[in-house]
């Protein structure tokens, strides 16, 4: 049944309608769109937008829908992604999540890694990876319009749904065939066990135990049954013990008395195995598929030692650090007597309803039943079990995560972290929050929006009780405390509920140290976690957006400021070992976990944000320098069904080789890799908030369709192998200015023509190029930027560096583990420019030469290893290929003369650069640097060679 129209719907079928131009009658057949209807049009089309995004922003983004990508690297790299979009097992994700509600998994295998229980720190960050592949569905539908992306989305939010109204629920069996009948199957990761009543031992002097397994983990120490008052006083039966046999275990005195029988062998997983324990007269035997394995006749104790017992369990150990069963059980049957070997040979091909034993005189479930969530006791005694789940329950309906609410309840008394007891849990939360709501603004499914609210309505019922010292103090326990980018995905479902809930919630993860010290431009961030805090500002800046409370944005400007560049690697990522370092300091931070891939995509998620409040040029170059270095270089390139083939860290020492399959799996970089290689196109076109001017802030192939205008805008370029990009115009007649990003870099000039006549103007670089007109369809404008091949030198060794050519971050290909020394000055032409020290590969775009080594664009997802920082060595004082004999001379803190005559550059010609040379040659003589003979031969040399450009 088609849901009703949703608001979002609403404001896109307005949209779609201001983009349709006008036809004629002649070639519709209909009454053509006049002029008023157009403006009426786009004026419900401006409505609707503006609708969409915070008041407080004066530009804001195109959809994804509205920006599509032509071909080049970013369609490249794309469609690889897509391609695992399409190919994955959903259900292998859903897993977790159908577990933890106690919901059948359909025979899926988790995915392992970080989103499985095996993984690392126990699983406890599983569900996070769902919440990324949401988002990267949702981004890949709005971009393709792709129905197999809409459709695995209706499945992932229909499972999702279905999983958080079994979490209201109380437990119900999931029956499954069992060896004569029914059984009652335990999925792993479901943490329920059978709760039975605390008479099932009546105080019996003789017993057996009696029942049917199929254990589908080899976890040690899982118990069948445990019938115990805690750890002092208890009978269990384990399916493994340290040694990986079944053990029987019974005591009054806790572990260093029990009296055991330990099996010989292992239970084997996924078959049926019959365990019966017998005890009287002293004498306890354990027998395994129908075999004696074990006998201890110095066996005491007895259930009548141990008296009425308040936890009579199966499938749960009093021990609360061992594991739940994993597996199913049928025939469970309690004797006060022990069984022969003959009756229990019997039982291995009877139910003991149909053997001479009968069933259990004590208790006796057959686990016959296949809904509810208890079993009948056949005894006769009336003592009728009861499925439960370790942690109880959900403490609000809104609940939804793929493991117990047991986390978020730790967190909330934790002073010090421990990933393997809470890893992030609001973390994790944020990820399935943020896929829900782009789940909903791509497909308008109402059921993402109220598992969103839900959830939303959850964390408020649990955060808003608790003091504010409790808050500030789980938000700053490093890991255990993280929550990642809540507070944006908090505040823009706020935008569309409405409900002050939200938004109050968002302010309760207020980092007030952090917001303070930010605000008032005291670097604290030296030791921090640096993904921990990154995604925090893009979430205050939201919060200012929705309470207009300044300390926000002011905190997320200055922070922005002291990673940009004062942590920065020249490829755009930062953090050494996932955490920063002191100020400034560059050389000494990289290693081989530099540059975590999530800090980068969650940087230019904040550098976006800041851009549509302030329209500072240096936000827009960050972006594309980590968008084209090491974004682009995080994903391989090449297709894989099951991973996504992302980088965790990038190591920036000598001969690394990247790693595309990092740790176990399903990481944090690799869920959000996937979201970065499904919106490439969402940051080129920006359009200022009353309409009046469209920003061009990336040179990459797309279209663009605005809507508002009636407009489209197609770019057309191979950048960054083009030193440039070409505009064509569509669609009506429109007056609005053209805002051209002058990349920072572009210092070789910036040329603009409109329909091939220039554009009168001086752009600097590091700026916006604005041409104001009325545009129409076919204008053409033709962007020209020339590239130069310049080196950007670490904050604190000027002597280690990297090189760009225009925007593109150029490696070394070599496996040698130390540092290449590089010269670059010997062929630098007047403009500074080091290009001509480079050879070109022939056919291979932005491939070079230097000394025999290869040098390729960072962007290339290859597994060779390279050298992204290089030492410079100026061994001789070098003009325009002339060797003057005279060594480089260098001051203490590493700057050579060299560098001091070509810091001037450019030159306007020869002359421009002799005097740079004179002048700088006198000042280092003066200072006792540089001999005086020594100095003429460098001015002499300079004035002899020839130079480029």
């Amino acid at each position: 049944m088609a849901r009703p129209l949703s608001r979002r719907s609403l404001l896109q079928a307005a949209t779609a309608v201001a983009a349709v131009p006008a036809l004629s009658q002649a070639a519709t057949g209909r009454t053509p769109v006049t002029p008023a209807a157009a403006a009426a049009a786009a004026a419900a089309a401006t409505a609707a937008s503006a609708a969409d995004v915070p008041s407080a922003w004066t530009v804001r983004p195109f959809g994804l829908e509205d920006v599509s990508l032509g071909q080049g690297v970013f369609a490249d790299k794309r469609k690889l992604m897509l391609d695992h979009a399409r190919g994955y097992d959903v259900h292998r994700l859903l897993q977790v999540f159908r577990a933890n509600a106690g919901l059948p998994t359909g025979g899926a295998v988790a995915p392992g890694g970080w989103e499985g229980l095996d993984g690392e720190a126990n699983g406890n960050l599983r569900g996070h990876y769902t919440g990324h592949f949401l988002t990267m569905l949702a981004q890949a539908y709005r971009g393709t319009k792709e129905q197999v992306f809409a459709d695995r989305i209706a499945t992932m939010v229909g499972a999702l749904t279905e999983v958080r109204a079994a979490l209201r629920r109380d437990p119900a069996v999931l029956s499954v065939a069992g060896k004569f009948g029914n059984a009652a199957d335990q999925v792993r990761g479901s943490y329920q066990y059978v709760d039975l009543p605390a008479a099932v031992l009546g105080g019996a002097s003789a017993v057996t135990l009696s029942v049917w397994v199929r254990p589908t983990h080899d976890a040690a120490w899982a118990r069948i049954l445990d019938f115990g008052n805690g750890t002092d006083r208890y009978l269990y039966l384990a399916a493994r013990n340290q040694a990986g046999v079944p053990r029987f275990a019974v005591t009054t005195s806790g572990a260093g008395g029990e009296q055991a029988l330990d099996g010989t062998a292992a239970l084997p997983l996924n078959r049926w195995s019959h365990l019966a324990v017998t005890i009287a007269g002293g004498t306890g035997i354990l027998y395994v598929n129908g075999t004696a394995v074990a006998r201890n006749t110095a066996m005491s104790l007895t259930p009548a030692a141990l008296g009425t017992l308040k936890n009579n369990w199966l499938g749960r150990s009093n021990y609360a650090a061992d594991p739940v069963f994993a597996g199913a059980f049928e025939e469970f049957n309690v004797f006060s007597r022990a069984l022969t070997a003959a009756e229990i040979t019997e039982l291995q091909s009877h139910r003991a309803a149909d053997a001479s034993t009968g069933r259990g005189d004590l208790a006796s479930y057959a686990f016959d039943e296949t809904a509810g969530g208890t079993f009948a006791d056949g005894s006769g005694r009336g003592l009728a079990a009861t499925l439960r789940r370790t942690w109880g329950g959900p403490s609000h309906p809104g609940f939804l995560a793929a493991y117990p609410e047991t986390q978020f309840i730790d967190l909330e008394s934790r002073t010090t972290s421990d990933y393997t007891k809470v890893w992030a849990p609001y973390y994790t939360a944020h990820k399935i929050l943020r896929g829900l709501l782009d789940a909903y603004t791509a497909t308008d499914d109402d059921r993402a929006l109220d598992l969103a609210s839900g959830m939303c309505d959850w964390m408020y019922s649990r955060l808003s009780k608790l003091p504010e010292a409790t808050l500030q103090r789980m938000w700053g326990i490093f890991s255990s405390g993280e929550f990642g980018g809540i507070v944006e995905a908090i505040c823009d479902l706020h935008t569309i509920t409405g409900k002050a809930e939200h938004l109050a919630l968002a302010k309760l993860f207020d980092l007030d140290r952090l917001i303070d010290a930010c605000a008032a431009n005291t670097d604290i961030l030296d030791g921090l976690h640096a993904n921990q805090h990154i995604p925090i500002f893009t979430g205050y800046v939201r919060l200012y957006d929705e309470t207009g409370e300044q300390r926000y944005l002011t905190s997320a400007r200055n922070f922005w400021d002291m990673v940009v560049p004062h942590r920065m690697y020249g490829i755009g990522g930062t953090s050494t070992g996932e955490f920063w370092k002191a100020r400034d300091v560059i050389a000494g931070t990289i290693g081989a976990t530099t540059a975590e891939t999530c800090c980068a995509y969650n940087l230019l998620k904040l550098s976006r944000t800041l851009f549509f409040h302030e329209q500072e040029p240096k936000y827009m170059d960050y972006y594309e320098r980590a968008l084209y270095n090491q974004v682009l270089g995080s994903k391989q390139d090449k297709p894989d069904a099951e991973k996504p083939l992302v980088t965790y860290f990038i190591g920036l020492t000598p001969g690394h080789a990247r790693d595309y399959t990092p740790k176990q799996g399903t990481t944090c970089c690799e869920g959000t890799g996937m979201e970065s290689a499904t919106k490439y196109q969402d940051s080129v076109f920006f359009a200022k908030a009353d309409g009046g001017a469209l920003y061009v802030n990336l040179y990459s192939a797309s279209t663009l369709t605005w809507a508002q205008k009636g407009v489209t805008v197609t770019q057309t370029t191979r950048f960054p192998q083009e030193q440039g990009s070409t505009l064509t115009f569509g669609g009506r007649s429109a007056s609005f200015t053209l805002r051209l990003r002058v990349p920072s870099w572009a210092t070789a000039g910036f040329r603009v023509t409109v329909n091939g006549r220039a554009v009168p103007g001086s752009p600097k670089p590091g700026s916006y190029f604005d041409v104001s007109r009325a545009w129409r369809a076919g204008d053409t404008v033709r962007i020209a930027m020339p590239f130069r091949t310049r080196v950007e030198k670490a904050l604190d060794d000027a002597s280690l560096q990297t090189l760009f050519h225009g925007p593109v971050n150029l490696v070394a290909r070599s496996a040698a583990t130390e540092y290449l020394k590089v010269g670059l000055y010997r062929d630098a032409g007047l403009s500074g420019d080091l290009s001509h020290s480079l050879s070109p590969v022939p056919g291979k775009p932005l491939h070079f030469t230097l000394d025999g080594t290869e040098w390729t664009p960072f962007a290339e997802g290859t597994e060779d290893p390279a050298h992204a920082y290089f030492r410079r060595a100026e061994p001789k004082v070098v003009f325009g290929g002339r060797d003057s004999g005279v060594a480089n001379p260098a001051k203490a803190g590493g700057a050579t003369l060299l560098d001091e005559i070509w810091a001037g550059a450019p030159f306007r010609d020869k002359e421009a650069l002799m005097a740079r040379v004179r002048a700088s040659v006198n000042a280092w003589v003066s200072a006792g640097l540089l001999s005086r003979a020594d100095g003429d031969k460098v001015v002499a040399t300079a004035g002899a060679a020839s130079y480029k450009p």
